[in-house]
């Protein structure tokens, strides 16, 4: 497979290019901009058989997805930020018609006030919209979780969004070595071109999203949830395959020296490449520290969590997003919570770093031990740590 430098951006253009699209609808953000103006040119220069849909706002882009996927038609967009959040109306009509779009979001903080640079809080605030979720750490990472998103999103055992999530500027504008495929071995890992189980066309009238009644809401959502939870079961398979054909491995939650370790680190994106360089410098002074990082958010990988923690004594949870007036962020309060009474000698505390794009440095992860490690000694101290202390 031939490797080439290039811009993190420019690499999902790729991917989506290799994917051979029909749609392609998207409006301008920053930090995922250099995406969708790489494919438009991609498109314009025939490089791509597809249509490039302009639109005014984020909510019409996720609309004009909407009525290609419902039709039958492949597509894409990205977003940050608060396009993601004027986008939130339409992800949860995705969802809930089951239409396998994918989506890249570059991740960017929330307003106000304004800031361009990355956390979680825009997809944080998105998380209960029923998509897949995905978070990718580099530019390899990002890369093929495109291709693979397509082929989760479309399996008729599954039939739902997909969300790819990558660091802004962090990610997005840096170019970095990336093994890209020939067009021949993508085609083996997608198949055949997207079927939908239903579609829009008018030789065969159906109706999609009418009116569901509080004697079948429930129903329809907990089908939906279940979808949801059984696309686990897809994803692992479609990441077996993956790694059969292109040999890059990838699993629910990726490890670090953490089968031994009694002090785990567990973090989602970007952070986990330098929290690596604490897990070492840990190490070297014989302190039996691990790092998890969850690749996949949505479904939650339960299982995956319980085995990965059933030897440690600390689990230090990093958050790179706010729960406002209450738990420090999503990822410890999800986390705390599907480990209730699982592992009774198990502490886990909660950190806060890198919001609005401040560095994270391989001494926050230093200090966030040492934080942990004092107040682990002190019986009956709360285990909500770092932003809040």
């Amino acid at each position: 497979m031939p490797v080439k430098a290039i811009e993190v951006s420019f690499a999902i253009s790729e991917a989506v290019k290799l994917a051979d699209v029909d749609v392609v609808s998207a409006y301008p953000i920053t930090p995922q901009t250099h995406i969708v103006e790489r494919l438009s040119s991609i498109i314009a220069n025939g490089e791509l058989d597809a249509e490039f849909i302009l639109v005014e706002s984020e909510h019409t882009a996720m609309s004009a997805c909407i009525g290609a996927a419902a039709v039958g038609a492949r597509t894409f967009t990205s977003t940050s930020s608060q396009g993601l959040a004027l986008m939130s109306e339409m992800l949860y009509i995705a969802s809930g018609l089951r239409l396998p779009i994918v989506m890249a979001v570059a991740n960017r903080a929330l307003s106000a006030p304004i800031n361009i640079w990355n956390d979680h809080s825009d997809i944080m605030a998105q998380r209960d919209c029923g998509w897949i979720q995905l978070f990718a750490e580099n530019g390899q990472e990002t890369f093929d979780m495109i291709l693979q998103a397509y082929r989760i999103g479309e399996d008729k055992r599954v039939h739902l969004p997909v969300c790819v999530n990558l660091d802004g500027f962090i990610l997005t504008h840096v170019t970095e070595p990336i093994g890209i495929p020939e067009e021949s071995e993508v085609r083996k890992f997608l198949g055949k071109k997207f079927e939908p189980l239903l579609r829009l066309h008018p030789d065969n009238p159906i109706t999609m999203g009418p009116v569901g009644h509080p004697d079948i809401y429930t129903e329809v959502k907990k089908a939906q949830e279940m979808a949801l939870f059984g696309s686990k079961k897809v994803i692992l398979e479609v990441w077996d395959e993956f790694e059969k054909i292109f040999g890059r491995k990838y699993s629910p939650i990726k490890k670090y020296l953490a089968d031994d370790a009694e002090i785990l680190f567990l973090m989602m994106g970007g952070i986990a490449e330098t929290a690596t360089i604490a897990i070492e410098e840990l190490r070297n002074k014989g302190i039996k520290a691990g790092l998890l990082s969850l690749k996949l958010w949505r479904p939650f990988p339960f299982e995956e969590l319980f085995s990965s923690v059933k030897n440690a004594k600390i689990l230090i949870v990093i958050d790179r997003a706010i729960s406002f007036g209450g738990p420090p962020g999503p990822l410890y309060s999800e986390v705390r919570s599907a480990l209730y009474g699982k592992n009774g000698n198990l502490q886990i505390y909660g950190f806060i770093m890198g919001l609005g794009g401040r560095d994270v440095k391989v001494e926050n992860f230093l200090e966030a031990y040492e934080r942990t490690r004092r107040c682990s000694q002190e019986p009956g101290k709360a285990e909500i740590i770092g932003l809040r202390e």
